[in-house]
C-alpha cells in the first residue's frame, strides 16, 4: 500500500482541541523537529499505522465536490496557501461537527507530507489527527547528591491511534486512509467531518471480490449444489490461488480457473449481480490485482476442516489427494493420502 521510507514532514502544527471551540486557543506556530531521530518518531506514530490499511476512500458530496468543507481546505494546503491560517480552519470544522455529548476534547495534529510513496509513484500528502487518549509513561531524573527521581507522565507514544485522515494528492477527489478507533455513536470523524465514500480503485475492487467470492462458496454454494466443507474449501483455496498468482483479475478467467463447471459458473454469476446490488458496489470485471489487499483477505479465508471435536484438518493443496466416505456403520470419515510426514 503506502511507503513512507522517503516521507519528509514538511509542516506540521498541533492544535488543543476544545469542545468549546474557542480560536483564541488555537496554535499560531508550527512545529520543526530538531532530528532524524524527531522525524523517525514522528513517522512510526503517525504514518506507519497506516501501513496495513487495504481499503482506499476518497471524498463526497452529494451536490458538488468542493462543498466538502475538508476537501476545499485540504486543497488549500495543496496548492501552497497559508498553512497555519488553514490549519485553524480545519480545527473549526471538527469543533463544528462535534456535537454528540460523547465526543472527547483531544490534541489535533494537522502534518504536510513530502514524498508518500503509492502504486510505485510519489506523492504529497495531508495527515490529521485527533488524538483523545494518552499513554502513561514514567520518565527518569539524572542521579543528583545520591538521589534519582521518576515522574510519572501522560503523553502521545506509538499506541492506535484514535482517529486519523491521511489525504494522499493523487487526482481529484484524492486517495484517504482512514482511522476512527471510537464508538459508532461519534461516527462523525467520517460522515461530517470528512464526507468520504469508497473510492472506485483496485484496491477496493481486489478485497470486495474475495468477500464476494468467499460468500458465494461459504453460503451459496450449499444451497444450490450437494458439496462437503472439503469442496468449499478447495473453492476457496483457489479463489486465493488465483488471486496470488496473477497480477491481473479477468472475471471469466477466473470463473474457469476457480469453478470450471458450467452449473457452478451459472450459479455464480448470478449471486455476483445480486450481490453487487443489494451492496451497493461495482467492480470491474478486470483490474489491477492488490497483492497487499490479497495478502490480508487470505487470512480470513479458512482452509480448517472441523471434525468434531477431535481433529482438524488444514486441506492447503490437491483437493483429489482427500476422501470423503462412509463405513457399514454410518461412520463417516476422511481418507488422505501423502508422500512424506514431519
Amino acid at each position: 500500500m503506502i511507503q513512507i521510507e522517503e516521507t519528509q514532514i514538511r509542516e506540521l502544527i498541533y492544535h488543543p482541541f476544545r469542545m468549546d471551540g474557542d480560536e483564541a486557543k488555537l496554535n499560531d506556530s508550527i512545529y520543526t523537529y530538531q532530528d532524524a531521530g524527531e522525524l523517525e518518531t514522528l513517522k512510526k506514530i503517525f504514518l506507519k499505522p497506516f501501513l496495513n490499511n487495504v481499503s482506499t476512500y476518497e471524498f463526497t458530496h452529494a451536490i458538488d465536490l468542493k462543498l466538502n468543507v475538508l476537501f476545499d481546505l485540504s486543497s488549500s494546503i495543496r496548492q501552497e496557501k497559508d498553512f497555519v491560517s488553514t490549519s485553524k480552519q480545519i480545527a473549526k470544522h471538527l469543533q463544528s461537527v462535534s456535537k454528540h455529548p460523547n465526543i472527547k476534547d483531544g490534541d489535533l495534529f494537522i502534518m504536510k507530507f513530502d514524498h508518500i510513496g503509492l502504486n510505485d509513484e510519489s506523492y504529497q500528502g495531508l495527515g490529521i489527527y485527533k488524538i483523545e487518549n494518552k499513554e502513561n509513561f514514567i520518565e527518569t531524573e539524572e542521579l543528583e547528591k545520591g538521589h534519582a527521581g521518576l515522574q510519572f507522565k501522560k503523553g502521545i507514544g506509538t499506541k492506535r491511534l484514535d482517529k486519523a485522515c491521511l489525504i494522499v494528492f493523487t487526482e481529484e477527489p484524492y486517495t484517504l486512509f482512514i482511522i476512527d478507533n471510537a464508538p459508532i455513536e461519534t461516527d462523525y470523524w467520517q460522515n461530517e467531518f470528512i464526507r468520504l465514500g469508497m473510492k472506485n480503485d483496485h484496491i477496493n475492487h481486489t478485497n470486495q471480490f474475495l468477500t464476494l467470492a468467499k460468500t458465494f462458496v461459504t453460503d451459496q454454494i450449499p444451497k444450490d449444489f450437494e458439496v462437503t466443507k472439503a469442496d468449499q474449501i478447495d473453492y476457496l483455496n483457489r479463489s486465493v490461488e488465483y488471486f496470488k498468482t496473477h497480477d491481473n483479475f479477468d472475471k471469466g478467467e477466473f470463473e474457469e480457473e476457480v469453478f470450471q463447471d458450467e452449473g457452478l459458473i451459472t450459479s455464480f454469476r448470478r449471486f455476483d449481480s445480486a450481490y453487487k446490488q443489494e451492496n451497493r458496489i461495482d467492480i470491474d470485471d478486470d483490474f489491477s490485482i492488490s497483492a497487499q489487499a490479497v495478502k490480508k483477505q487470505a487470512r480470513i479465508f479458512k482452509s480448517v476442516l472441523k471434525l468434531d471435536k477431535n481433529f482438524h484438518i488444514y486441506i492447503h493443496g490437491d483437493r483429489d489427494l482427500i476422501e470423503q466416505g462412509q463405513d457399514s456403520d454410518g461412520r463417516k470419515y476422511y481418507k488422505i493420502y501423502f508422500e512424506n510426514e514431519s
